[in-house]
């Protein structure tokens, strides 16, 4: 496996997980604060660095866009989301129905990441072990 790259894959789902990770974080805070006057809902982003890192190569090959992503560039963001909006009058943003969809929609997401994790991690064992 010299030069292979096996885990090139892995180190983006890596990075991908870790967002998942501090986004649950950023939502439960959200949820805990929903009552707390003037506080502003924040959220993180991940996918834009993501997407940017895969498209902005030459190669066609999904594969070759993955093995030459930056990992140093895949890093979350956390931002305060619709600072200038308040729901109610005490200025606060948190729409707790929205914050339990997405906490809900994070953890399959993160869920979903783990699984592909083990999954590379079995094949690659397979592998090893012919």
């Amino acid at each position: 496996m010299i030069n292979s790259n096996a885990y090139n894959y892995i180190d983006v789902l890596s990075k991908a997980a870790d967002y998942s990770w501090k986004r649950n974080e950023i939502i439960s805070n959200n949820l805990a604060n929903v009552d707390t006057p003037g506080y502003k809902r924040k959220d993180v982003t991940f996918e834009s660095y993501l997407m940017q890192e895969l498209t902005s190569g030459d190669s066609t090959s999904l594969r070759q866009r993955i093995n030459d992503v930056d990992l140093s560039n895949l890093n979350s963001t956390v931002y305060t989301d619709y600072s200038e909006l308040s729901y109610r009058l005490d200025g606060n943003n948190v729409d707790i129905d929205t914050e339990n969809v997405e906490f809900a929609s994070n953890q399959i997401y993160y869920q979903t990441i783990i699984d592909t994790i083990n999954y590379q991690f079995d094949m690659l064992t397979a592998a090893m072990q012919r």
